[in-house]
């Protein structure tokens, strides 16, 4: 069994999430590998899916949706798990689904599972307009991802793929 975990991240964040799912997924002898949504091109290596994607003003990031719409029928038929990366602080008060494009993926996909973990924010990583924006928002700085319920979810997969 070999596993990709795709993902589209803008300044990291997602991406070191998406490491840290291949390498959990590794722990358990499962065959993984993190790759950005750009590089791929194939999904015939792969027998399950990972597909992670940071969530901006509710969204996923453009390249995960493409990814997910070319890839679709692919998808369609292997095991595949969703995870979004966005929320910043300790608690998330937003009652609209998230991301906007979880319902066609559902319908498109029917992915085992969707997770939302916490994301980062490092002011110094972003650019002016990036950080007016946060600094309008009163965007919460610093690191919120739960790298222990990021493990979990992932020790999870390895468990449903043995």
């Amino acid at each position: 069994m070999t596993v990709l975990v795709a993902y589209a991240s803008k300044h990291g964040s997602t991406a070191g999430i998406a490491d840290a799912i291949a390498d959990t997924l590794v722990d358990h002898e499962v065959k993984a590998e993190a790759k950005s949504v750009d590089v791929v091109d194939d999904l015939g290596p792969y027998e399950a899916v990972v597909l992670g994607s940071a969530v901006y003003a509710g969204s996923w990031m453009k390249e995960a949706a493409a990814f997910a719409e070319r890839h679709a029928d692919a998808l369609a038929h292997m095991p595949v798990w969703l995870f979004s990366s966005g929320p910043l602080g300790e608690d998330v008060t937003d009652a609209e689904v998230q991301p906007r494009q979880l319902p066609e993926l559902r319908r498109t996909i029917a992915f085992r599972d969707h997770r939302v973990f916490f994301g980062a924010l490092d002011t110094n990583a972003l650019g002016f307009g990036e950080r007016m924006i946060a600094k309008a928002v009163k965007a919460p700085t610093g690191d919120f991802r739960d790298w222990d319920a990021i493990r979990a979810w992932a020790e999870g997969i390895a468990e449903e793929l043995d």
